[in-house]
Protein backbone atom coordinates (compact mmCIF):
# COMPACT_ATOMS: atom_id res chain seq x y z
CA UNK A 1 0.00 0.00 0.00
CA UNK A 2 1.37 3.36 -1.01
CA UNK A 3 0.44 6.08 1.45
CA UNK A 4 0.68 9.83 1.13
CA UNK A 5 0.25 11.88 4.29
CA UNK A 6 -1.08 15.43 4.06
CA UNK A 7 -1.49 18.04 6.74
CA UNK A 8 -5.21 18.42 7.33
CA UNK A 9 -5.01 22.14 6.54
CA UNK A 10 -3.90 21.17 3.01
CA UNK A 11 -6.49 18.43 2.43
CA UNK A 12 -9.38 20.46 1.01
CA UNK A 13 -10.64 18.82 -2.17
CA UNK A 14 -9.18 15.42 -1.29
CA UNK A 15 -11.29 12.27 -0.92
CA UNK A 16 -11.34 10.35 2.38
CA UNK A 17 -10.34 6.72 2.02
CA UNK A 18 -11.92 5.63 5.31
CA UNK A 19 -14.49 6.77 7.86
CA UNK A 20 -13.35 9.46 10.29
CA UNK A 21 -14.53 8.69 13.84
CA UNK A 22 -15.72 11.37 16.23
CA UNK A 23 -16.00 10.72 19.96
CA UNK A 24 -18.06 12.97 22.21
CA UNK A 25 -17.68 11.61 25.72
CA UNK A 26 -20.94 10.33 27.10
CA UNK A 27 -22.82 11.35 23.96
CA UNK A 28 -21.63 9.78 20.74
CA UNK A 29 -19.06 7.64 18.99
CA UNK A 30 -19.31 7.08 15.27
CA UNK A 31 -18.29 8.24 11.81
CA UNK A 32 -18.37 12.02 11.45
CA UNK A 33 -17.18 11.87 7.85
CA UNK A 34 -17.66 8.81 5.64
CA UNK A 35 -15.30 7.14 3.21
CA UNK A 36 -15.51 8.90 -0.17
CA UNK A 37 -16.32 12.29 1.37
CA UNK A 38 -14.62 15.20 -0.41
CA UNK A 39 -13.04 17.38 2.26
CA UNK A 40 -14.32 20.97 2.25
CA UNK A 41 -12.70 24.02 3.79
CA UNK A 42 -15.41 24.12 6.48
CA UNK A 43 -14.62 20.50 7.40
CA UNK A 44 -11.02 21.24 8.35
CA UNK A 45 -11.71 22.86 11.78
CA UNK A 46 -13.97 19.91 12.66
CA UNK A 47 -11.30 17.38 11.66
CA UNK A 48 -8.70 19.22 13.72
CA UNK A 49 -11.03 19.28 16.75
CA UNK A 50 -11.32 15.50 16.37
CA UNK A 51 -7.54 15.18 16.60
CA UNK A 52 -7.14 14.48 12.87
CA UNK A 53 -4.07 16.57 12.09
CA UNK A 54 -3.08 14.45 9.11
CA UNK A 55 -5.02 12.85 6.27
CA UNK A 56 -3.83 9.68 4.54
CA UNK A 57 -4.24 9.11 0.83
CA UNK A 58 -3.62 5.51 -0.21
CA UNK A 59 -3.07 3.43 -3.29
CA UNK A 60 -3.67 -0.30 -2.82
CA UNK A 61 -1.31 -2.92 -4.09
CA UNK A 62 -2.55 -5.76 -6.30
CA UNK A 63 -2.53 -8.17 -3.34
CA UNK A 64 -4.34 -5.82 -0.94
CA UNK A 65 -7.94 -5.14 0.06
CA UNK A 66 -9.48 -2.00 1.51
CA UNK A 67 -10.80 -2.51 5.04
CA UNK A 68 -14.44 -2.30 3.91
CA UNK A 69 -14.05 -4.85 1.12
CA UNK A 70 -12.19 -7.14 3.50
CA UNK A 71 -14.81 -6.69 6.25
CA UNK A 72 -17.61 -7.66 3.89
CA UNK A 73 -15.79 -10.82 2.85
CA UNK A 74 -15.29 -11.73 6.51
CA UNK A 75 -18.97 -11.27 7.30
CA UNK A 76 -20.05 -13.36 4.32
CA UNK A 77 -17.59 -16.14 5.16
CA UNK A 78 -18.62 -16.49 8.80
CA UNK A 79 -22.36 -16.88 8.51
CA UNK A 80 -25.19 -18.55 6.69
CA UNK A 81 -27.27 -16.43 4.35
CA UNK A 82 -30.04 -15.89 6.90
CA UNK A 83 -28.11 -13.63 9.25
CA UNK A 84 -28.83 -9.93 8.79
CA UNK A 85 -25.89 -7.66 7.98
CA UNK A 86 -25.32 -3.97 8.55
CA UNK A 87 -22.34 -1.90 7.47
CA UNK A 88 -19.80 -0.82 6.80
CA UNK A 89 -19.35 1.70 9.59
CA UNK A 90 -15.79 2.61 10.49
CA UNK A 91 -14.79 -0.44 8.48
CA UNK A 92 -16.93 -2.76 10.61
CA UNK A 93 -19.77 -5.05 9.55
CA UNK A 94 -22.31 -6.14 12.17
CA UNK A 95 -24.43 -9.30 12.18
CA UNK A 96 -27.94 -9.59 13.62
CA UNK A 97 -30.23 -12.49 14.50
CA UNK A 98 -32.91 -13.07 11.83
CA UNK A 99 -35.24 -14.76 14.35
CA UNK A 100 -35.56 -15.80 17.98
CA UNK A 101 -33.22 -18.68 18.64
CA UNK A 102 -30.05 -20.09 20.13
CA UNK A 103 -26.78 -18.52 19.05
CA UNK A 104 -24.20 -21.14 18.11
CA UNK A 105 -20.55 -20.21 17.64
CA UNK A 106 -17.88 -22.62 16.49
CA UNK A 107 -15.48 -21.37 19.15
CA UNK A 108 -12.48 -23.36 17.95
CA UNK A 109 -12.80 -22.00 14.43
CA UNK A 110 -13.33 -18.48 15.82
CA UNK A 111 -10.10 -18.76 17.82
CA UNK A 112 -8.16 -19.87 14.73
CA UNK A 113 -9.58 -16.96 12.76
CA UNK A 114 -8.76 -14.35 15.40
CA UNK A 115 -5.17 -15.59 15.56
CA UNK A 116 -4.68 -14.52 11.94
CA UNK A 117 -2.88 -11.14 11.78
CA UNK A 118 -5.06 -8.02 11.61
CA UNK A 119 -8.38 -9.94 11.92
CA UNK A 120 -10.96 -8.99 14.57
CA UNK A 121 -14.19 -10.98 14.97
CA UNK A 122 -16.23 -10.39 18.13
CA UNK A 123 -19.39 -12.33 19.08
CA UNK A 124 -21.78 -12.88 21.91
CA UNK A 125 -21.02 -16.08 23.85
CA UNK A 126 -22.08 -19.30 22.21
CA UNK A 127 -25.37 -20.83 23.45
CA UNK A 128 -26.84 -17.41 24.22
CA UNK A 129 -30.60 -17.22 23.58
CA UNK A 130 -31.23 -14.22 21.34
CA UNK A 131 -34.21 -12.28 20.09
CA UNK A 132 -34.90 -11.38 16.48
CA UNK A 133 -32.84 -8.34 15.51
CA UNK A 134 -30.30 -8.74 18.33
CA UNK A 135 -26.71 -7.85 17.45
CA UNK A 136 -24.66 -11.02 17.71
CA UNK A 137 -21.30 -10.30 16.06
CA UNK A 138 -19.01 -7.74 14.49
CA UNK A 139 -16.30 -8.27 11.86
CA UNK A 140 -13.51 -5.99 10.69
CA UNK A 141 -9.82 -5.84 9.87
CA UNK A 142 -7.54 -3.67 11.97
CA UNK A 143 -5.54 -1.73 9.33
CA UNK A 144 -6.85 0.46 6.56
CA UNK A 145 -5.68 -2.11 4.03
CA UNK A 146 -4.87 -5.79 4.47
CA UNK A 147 -3.10 -8.44 2.44
CA UNK A 148 -5.71 -10.52 0.68
CA UNK A 149 -3.98 -13.74 1.78
CA UNK A 150 -5.11 -13.12 5.37
CA UNK A 151 -8.75 -12.76 4.35
CA UNK A 152 -8.46 -15.88 2.18
CA UNK A 153 -7.10 -17.76 5.18
CA UNK A 154 -10.21 -16.75 7.15
CA UNK A 155 -12.44 -17.90 4.31
CA UNK A 156 -10.72 -21.30 4.18
CA UNK A 157 -11.11 -21.88 7.92
CA UNK A 158 -14.73 -20.72 7.83
CA UNK A 159 -15.52 -22.97 4.87
CA UNK A 160 -14.31 -26.06 6.73
CA UNK A 161 -16.32 -25.10 9.82
CA UNK A 162 -19.33 -23.52 8.11
CA UNK A 163 -21.25 -21.82 9.54
CA UNK A 164 -18.99 -20.36 12.22
CA UNK A 165 -21.91 -18.23 13.43
CA UNK A 166 -25.56 -19.25 13.22
CA UNK A 167 -28.87 -18.97 15.06
CA UNK A 168 -30.88 -22.16 15.61
CA UNK A 169 -34.63 -21.42 15.71
CA UNK A 170 -36.63 -22.50 18.74
CA UNK A 171 -39.04 -25.36 18.10
CA UNK A 172 -42.67 -25.18 19.19
CA UNK A 173 -42.55 -28.23 21.43
CA UNK A 174 -45.63 -29.52 23.23
CA UNK A 175 -44.86 -29.52 26.95
CA UNK A 176 -46.32 -31.86 29.54
CA UNK A 177 -45.80 -31.20 33.24
CA UNK A 178 -46.13 -33.53 36.21
CA UNK A 179 -46.54 -31.65 39.50
CA UNK A 180 -45.76 -33.88 42.47
CA UNK A 181 -46.52 -33.46 46.16
CA UNK A 182 -49.11 -34.89 48.51
CA UNK A 183 -49.61 -31.52 50.20
CA UNK A 184 -50.46 -29.94 46.82
CA UNK A 185 -52.86 -32.72 45.82
CA UNK A 186 -54.63 -32.45 49.19
CA UNK A 187 -54.91 -28.68 48.87
CA UNK A 188 -52.81 -27.96 51.93
CA UNK A 189 -50.52 -25.61 50.01
CA UNK A 190 -50.85 -23.75 46.75
CA UNK A 191 -49.14 -25.00 43.63
CA UNK A 192 -46.30 -22.55 43.00
CA UNK A 193 -44.71 -24.56 40.20
CA UNK A 194 -47.41 -24.35 37.52
CA UNK A 195 -47.32 -20.53 37.19
CA UNK A 196 -43.53 -20.63 36.87
CA UNK A 197 -43.57 -23.33 34.17
CA UNK A 198 -46.32 -21.53 32.29
CA UNK A 199 -44.25 -18.33 32.38
CA UNK A 200 -41.20 -20.19 31.05
CA UNK A 201 -43.28 -21.58 28.18
CA UNK A 202 -44.77 -18.19 27.33
CA UNK A 203 -41.27 -16.68 27.10
CA UNK A 204 -40.72 -18.92 24.05
CA UNK A 205 -44.23 -18.41 22.61
CA UNK A 206 -45.20 -21.97 23.54
CA UNK A 207 -48.65 -23.20 24.48
CA UNK A 208 -49.55 -23.62 28.14
CA UNK A 209 -48.13 -26.90 29.46
CA UNK A 210 -50.49 -29.81 30.07
CA UNK A 211 -50.51 -30.27 33.86
CA UNK A 212 -51.00 -33.49 35.82
CA UNK A 213 -50.93 -33.68 39.62
CA UNK A 214 -49.80 -36.73 41.59
CA UNK A 215 -48.72 -37.54 45.14
CA UNK A 216 -45.17 -38.50 46.11
CA UNK A 217 -45.45 -42.05 44.84
CA UNK A 218 -42.95 -43.37 42.31
CA UNK A 219 -45.54 -45.52 40.55
CA UNK A 220 -47.97 -42.64 40.16
CA UNK A 221 -45.19 -40.37 38.96
CA UNK A 222 -44.18 -43.02 36.43
CA UNK A 223 -47.76 -43.42 35.24
CA UNK A 224 -48.22 -39.65 34.88
CA UNK A 225 -45.06 -39.38 32.76
CA UNK A 226 -46.28 -42.19 30.52
CA UNK A 227 -49.65 -40.47 30.16
CA UNK A 228 -47.92 -37.29 29.01
CA UNK A 229 -45.83 -39.25 26.53
CA UNK A 230 -48.97 -40.94 25.23
CA UNK A 231 -50.40 -37.46 24.62
CA UNK A 232 -47.38 -36.88 22.33
CA UNK A 233 -45.76 -34.36 24.61
CA UNK A 234 -42.32 -33.54 23.26
CA UNK A 235 -40.88 -32.36 26.59
CA UNK A 236 -41.91 -33.50 30.07
CA UNK A 237 -41.14 -31.44 33.17
CA UNK A 238 -41.47 -33.18 36.55
CA UNK A 239 -41.44 -30.95 39.62
CA UNK A 240 -40.81 -31.58 43.28
CA UNK A 241 -39.27 -34.49 45.13
CA UNK A 242 -35.77 -33.90 43.78
CA UNK A 243 -33.75 -33.72 47.00
CA UNK A 244 -32.38 -36.49 49.24
CA UNK A 245 -35.29 -36.75 51.69
CA UNK A 246 -36.94 -40.21 51.97
CA UNK A 247 -40.19 -38.80 50.57
CA UNK A 248 -38.46 -37.40 47.48
CA UNK A 249 -39.02 -40.14 44.94
CA UNK A 250 -39.21 -38.21 41.67
CA UNK A 251 -35.90 -39.56 40.28
CA UNK A 252 -36.97 -43.16 40.87
CA UNK A 253 -40.37 -42.38 39.32
CA UNK A 254 -38.68 -41.04 36.20
CA UNK A 255 -36.49 -44.14 36.00
CA UNK A 256 -39.54 -46.40 36.51
CA UNK A 257 -41.16 -44.73 33.49
CA UNK A 258 -38.43 -46.27 31.36
CA UNK A 259 -36.38 -43.12 30.92
CA UNK A 260 -32.60 -43.21 30.75
CA UNK A 261 -31.15 -40.79 33.28
CA UNK A 262 -28.32 -38.83 31.70
CA UNK A 263 -27.35 -36.87 34.79
CA UNK A 264 -28.73 -36.40 38.31
CA UNK A 265 -27.15 -33.38 39.95
CA UNK A 266 -25.53 -30.42 38.23
CA UNK A 267 -22.70 -27.95 39.02
CA UNK A 268 -25.06 -24.98 38.81
CA UNK A 269 -26.31 -22.90 41.73
CA UNK A 270 -29.22 -22.49 41.93
CA UNK A 271 -30.13 -25.80 40.33
CA UNK A 272 -27.83 -28.47 41.76
CA UNK A 273 -30.72 -30.93 42.31
CA UNK A 274 -31.45 -31.21 38.59
CA UNK A 275 -32.16 -34.35 36.60
CA UNK A 276 -31.84 -34.85 32.84
CA UNK A 277 -33.32 -37.96 31.23
CA UNK A 278 -34.63 -39.19 27.88
CA UNK A 279 -37.35 -41.64 26.93
CA UNK A 280 -37.35 -42.49 23.21
CA UNK A 281 -35.57 -39.18 22.49
CA UNK A 282 -38.15 -37.20 24.45
CA UNK A 283 -36.40 -35.09 27.10
CA UNK A 284 -37.66 -35.55 30.65
CA UNK A 285 -36.47 -33.04 33.22
CA UNK A 286 -36.56 -33.28 36.99
CA UNK A 287 -37.02 -29.60 37.89
CA UNK A 288 -35.30 -28.55 41.14
CA UNK A 289 -37.31 -26.70 43.76
CA UNK A 290 -35.27 -23.52 43.32
CA UNK A 291 -37.11 -22.88 40.04
CA UNK A 292 -40.09 -21.71 42.14
CA UNK A 293 -38.29 -18.70 43.59
CA UNK A 294 -35.02 -18.02 41.72
CA UNK A 295 -35.10 -15.87 38.58
CA UNK A 296 -32.45 -17.92 36.78
CA UNK A 297 -31.61 -21.58 37.36
CA UNK A 298 -30.20 -24.47 35.37
CA UNK A 299 -33.63 -24.86 33.78
CA UNK A 300 -33.16 -21.46 32.09
CA UNK A 301 -29.71 -22.49 30.86
CA UNK A 302 -30.79 -25.77 29.27
CA UNK A 303 -34.36 -25.09 28.14
CA UNK A 304 -33.27 -22.89 25.19
CA UNK A 305 -30.86 -25.59 24.05
CA UNK A 306 -33.54 -28.26 24.19
CA UNK A 307 -35.98 -26.04 22.29
CA UNK A 308 -33.29 -25.47 19.65
CA UNK A 309 -33.11 -29.22 19.06
CA UNK A 310 -29.94 -30.03 21.00
CA UNK A 311 -29.68 -33.35 22.84
CA UNK A 312 -28.18 -32.67 26.25
CA UNK A 313 -25.32 -34.88 27.40
CA UNK A 314 -23.70 -35.40 30.78
CA UNK A 315 -20.66 -33.51 29.49
CA UNK A 316 -22.86 -30.55 28.54
CA UNK A 317 -24.09 -30.34 32.13
CA UNK A 318 -20.60 -30.76 33.59
CA UNK A 319 -19.32 -27.85 31.48
CA UNK A 320 -21.83 -25.53 33.13
CA UNK A 321 -19.78 -25.52 36.34
CA UNK A 322 -17.54 -22.75 34.97
CA UNK A 323 -19.94 -19.82 35.05
CA UNK A 324 -22.66 -21.81 36.80
CA UNK A 325 -22.78 -19.67 39.94
CA UNK A 326 -25.56 -17.08 39.91
CA UNK A 327 -24.79 -13.73 41.54
CA UNK A 328 -28.41 -13.33 42.64
CA UNK A 329 -28.61 -9.78 41.33
CA UNK A 330 -31.50 -7.72 42.65
CA UNK A 331 -32.49 -6.93 39.06
CA UNK A 332 -31.95 -10.07 37.00
CA UNK A 333 -30.66 -9.33 33.48
CA UNK A 334 -30.10 -12.91 32.28
CA UNK A 335 -29.05 -13.76 29.58
CA UNK A 336 -27.07 -10.48 29.50
CA UNK A 337 -24.67 -11.80 32.14
CA UNK A 338 -21.99 -14.45 32.67
CA UNK A 339 -24.38 -17.09 34.02
CA UNK A 340 -24.01 -20.34 32.11
CA UNK A 341 -21.62 -19.01 29.46
CA UNK A 342 -19.35 -21.73 28.10
CA UNK A 343 -15.68 -20.56 27.88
Amino acid sequence: MKKQILNTEQAAGKMLCHDMTQILRGQYKGPRFRKGHIIREEDIPILLSMGKHHIALIELGQDELHEEDAGLRLALALTDNELLQKGPSEGKFELFAPKDGLLKINTQALLKINRIPHIAIATLPTLTPVKEGAKIAGAKVVPLAIREKYVSRVENIAKSAFPVITVLPFKKLKIGAVITGREICEGKINDEFAPVLQQKAEAFQLDKPDFLYVTDDRRKISQAIQIQLAKRCELVLVTGGMSVDPDDVTPSGIRMAGAKIIRYGAPVMPGAMFLMAYKDNVPIIGVPGCAMYANTTILDLLLPRILAGEKITSRDISQLGHGGLCRNCIDCVYPVCAMGKIP
